[in-house]
């Protein structure tokens, strides 16, 4: 693991299209496209502002970070201003390999000894990263469309 920095924007961007593409689904649009939704782009666009951080996996296979938002202009698992919201995507060849576990567990580590007291983040249901989320201690906090917002109080 390494920390990640502003070199690392376009592996950050491409492991947010693999975590909003996780189903493979054709009609979920291409990189490019999907990164110009204001939805999607708000996680990775300005990367570098305070309190920005996250983590690399070594071979740049997955990525985990947390970002900062506001009450007037949040994502998708937004619980407070507070409240950093977690993002984390694997590659496609490295899911299963326990890269997800060891990029979490970093983050964590790392987002309570910068003093944050919870992290949150939005989960669809029936993705395979809930067991993982479960498994680290993340609780349901709210439910949107088809989706979970889901909590971590950190030690």
């Amino acid at each position: 693991m390494r920390p990640a920095d502003a070199r690392d924007v376009p592996l950050l961007r491409a492991m947010l299209y693999e975590a909003c593409a996780w189903r493979g689904d054709p009609r979920f649009p291409p990189l490019e496209e999907a990164l110009k939704l204001p939805d999607v782009a708000r996680y990775v666009d300005g990367w570098g502002r305070a309190g920005d951080f996250g983590v690399i996996a070594e071979g740049d296979v997955g990525a985990a970070w947390i970002r900062l938002f506001t009450d007037d202009d949040h994502g998708y698992g937004f619980v407070a201003a507070e409240v950093p919201e977690l993002s984390i995507g694997v590659s496609l060849e490295a899911r299963g390999r326990g890269v997800g576990t060891a990029l979490l567990a970093e983050l964590l580590a790392r987002a309570e000894a910068a003093g944050h007291r919870s992290i949150s983040l939005s989960v669809e249901t029936d993705n395979p990263a809930v067991r993982l989320y479960e498994r680290c201690g993340f609780v349901c906090v709210g439910y949107v469309g088809t989706s979970w917002t889901i909590q971590r109080i950190l030690d």
